[in-house]
């Protein structure tokens, strides 16, 4: 298969993953979809090392992503996180309720390596997902190296219908305040633009931060972030938690921008790139093994939404938050951005009556559910993945 070919056949994939999320109003991750097209052409037509052929090679996935932490850590003004620090109170303790349940259940019922293999991916995202199944490849653990994809895989299934129910009986809530006009019974009202605005756009320009300036900026960093946790720390410290610090450290200095590598214009181009390299490990699975790593993962899940749970019921009276709003908060540990914000829009579209309604419910939700997932997908997962990898 040539490589035209083999980029042609796993862009397909992705785009269709896209387009299905979208008509499902993104009900239906896109991960997912795509997964199962991976599946069904490993099973079937495709090369096992399609990715690898489309030029998704591993010296290629190498170098994205100590960019790719490095850039994760320009997505968020720290100002935000101290404006919004209920939310990530609660979304942290979701966190740490989650990696309670799921290593104290999940070691009654599987093996060591199971559990440990599922924790990270279950309390974040791709990155998480990508670092687990690195790590057990790299300890010839072959047995469970897809484990961490499919458990990325499938908690968004079940995370992203949780959410959103729980986001509408919350906008129900805050709309009965709203239509009884006492606006004064709902605390924390901020302008979810401003939060928005602060995810999404660039504040800074400069005809001289070309994207070559920009990717040269983010490589610079990321080979002293390398050099800093591999040759300086001698590995004490993780290597891609050195990554992300020091993009948080160069976005708050004003030496990278927001969002550097969408600015760049490379980013969708990397994380296309780490995604097909995550579904590459997906050619290991067999139908008869998806069968029997299907029950540890939906156990360890269900473990793990009951640990968010949990923490977010204690928690959400002490810090002013309703159960719900409490809840839909920690579950963004399970998808993150921008499905957090696509699914907080359709919430509050669906249930309000007009656009002023809509507003009030938006700025009330959006933005614990926006620093939420920060606080757990692009923070907190990447920690305890560098963590859980010193445990394999």
């Amino acid at each position: 298969m040539s490589i035209v070919v083999a980029l042609t056949i796993v862009m397909m994939f992705l785009f269709i993953g896209e387009w299905v999320s979208t008509l499902s109003k993104a009900y239906i991750p896109s991960v997912f979809v795509t997964a199962v097209l991976f599946l069904i052409g490993y099973w079937t037509i495709i090369p096992k090392n399609i990715t690898e052929i489309a030029s998704f090679t591993p010296n290629f996935v190498e170098v994205i992503q100590a960019a790719l932490l490095i850039h994760m850590g320009t997505l968020m003004d720290l100002k935000v996180l101290v404006d919004q620090w209920r939310s990530v109170v609660v979304a942290l303790s979701g966190v740490l309720g989650t990696v309670i349940l799921a290593m104290g259940g999940g070691l009654l019922l599987f093996n060591w390596h199971t559990v440990i293999a599922s924790v990270p991916p279950l309390t974040g995202g791709i990155v998480a997902a990508f670092l687990m199944s690195n790590g057990l490849k790299a300890q010839h653990i072959t047995e469970l190296i897809s484990f961490p994809v499919s458990m990325f895989v499938v908690h968004s299934i079940i995370g992203y219908p949780l959410t959103a129910f729980l986001l509408k009986k919350e906008g129900k809530r805050l709309l009965g305040v709203y239509r009884s006009g006492n606006k004064g019974e709902v605390k924390e009202s901020v302008d979810a633009h401003e939060v928005v605005k602060s995810l999404t756009t660039n504040q800074r320009f400069s005809a001289y931060k070309t994207p070559a300036f920009q990717i040269f900026l983010v490589m610079l960093l990321s080979a002293l972030s390398l050099w800093i946790g591999g040759t300086l720390l001698n590995n004490v410290i993780n290597k891609f938690i050195v990554c992300l610090v020091v993009g948080v450290v160069a976005h708050q200095f004003g030496i990278l921008d927001d969002h550097v590598l969408e600015k760049a214009g490379v980013f969708n181009w990397f994380m296309y790139g780490l995604l097909l390299y995550i579904f590459s490990f997906l050619a290991a699975v067999t139908p008869q093994n998806l069968t029997s790593i299907l029950v540890p993962i939906i156990t360890m899940i269900i473990l793990g939404i009951f640990g968010m749970f949990l923490a977010s019921f204690l928690l959400a009276k002490p810090l002013g938050m309703s159960k719900s709003m409490a809840f839909a908060s920690a579950l963004t540990a399970l998808f993150g951005f921008p499905a957090d914000y696509i699914v907080t829009h359709e919430s509050a579209k669906n249930i309000a009556k007009t656009k002023d309604e809509e507003t009030f419910v938006l700025n009330h939700t959006l933005p614990k559910m926006l620093v939420g997932g920060f606080a757990t997908v692009s923070v907190a997962s990447v920690i305890i993945a560098s963590i859980f990898l010193k445990l394999l």
